[in-house]
């Protein structure tokens, strides 16, 4: 399998490019600017492991292509470490996942990496409303495995923020067809200035429904149900606990299972 990692500027033009079988890594020695972006590529659909910044972690995914993260700047930042994509060297790698990981049980919902247009490494969130569209509040922060929620805002307390919207809706794609049979939630808890949500509903792609009653908790929530075969899943028909607050929102989503191999 040939894998392909590559930094590029605003016109696409290649500032630094690395090619390899199985396992490839690039160190950067360059400071990133404004409209650089990572390129990561596969000659087929695998599960890969990968970083792509060396202050974030090595994650299992599912990559089907050409996947492109934009290097956040400004606002686009505040949802990241403040030692990501700084300083003048950068190290990256995406390899191909042994048997073991692939095999393993695992949160298939994970991936820090994800962003607004991602079609190629999964898993994949995405949401019918973000708060005022700021990154603090984007669907990606709920499966960038940080649990933080004692507090609201910038990094690591990012959420998906829902705007008071009551028809909130959001979708995770998995990009294949999983076998999962438990999901563990964080709500978000910066009280008295959140609200939490009494229950919800979990439809999934097979037309199967789970229904989810919530606790007014900063802690784990969790809920297990018999296994099942699918390829994505959708958080809709949230209700709040109450009127002391309108501002209900989504730390983190854990969906644990295993492939289909």
């Amino acid at each position: 399998m040939k894998l392909t990692i590559s930094i590029k500027d605003s016109l696409s033009n290649i500032l630094a490019e690395k090619e390899d079988v199985d396992d490839v890594f690039l160190v950067y020695k360059s400071c990133y600017h404004e409209g650089d972006f990572i390129e990561i590529s596969t000659d087929e659909t695998a599960f890969v492991m990968l970083r792509l910044d060396d202050a974030m972690d090595e994650i299992f995914a599912y990559l089907t292509g050409s996947f492109k993260l934009e290097i956040p700047f400004g606002e686009k930042k505040l949802s990241y470490s403040p030692l990501c994509f700084t300083g003048e060297r950068h190290y990256l790698h995406i390899r191909k996942a042994f048997s073991d990981e692939i095999l393993a049980r695992k949160n298939l919902a994970l991936n820090p990496y994800d962003c607004h247009g991602n079609e190629s490494l999964y898993p994949h969130a995405s949401a019918n409303v973000e708060t005022r569209g700021e990154s603090v509040f984007v669907a990606r922060n709920a499966i960038d495995g940080l649990i933080a929620n004692d507090m609201h805002g910038e990094w690591p307390w990012t959420s998906w923020g829902i705007n008071k919207n009551p028809n909130a809706e959001y979708k995770l794609d998995f990009g294949r067809d999983v076998k999962i049979d438990k999901l563990v939630i964080y709500l978000r808890a910066d009280f008295p200035h959140d609200a939490c949500w009494k229950k919800g509903k979990v439809i999934f792609s097979d037309n199967s429904e789970l229904e989810l009653n919530f606790k007014e908790t900063k802690n784990a929530q969790e809920y297990s149900f018999d296994s099942k075969v699918v390829n994505s899943l959708k958080l809709c028909e949230l209700v709040r606990f109450d009127e002391h607050s309108p501002f209900p929102a989504l730390s983190q989503l854990m969906v644990f299972g295993e492939e289909i191999l």
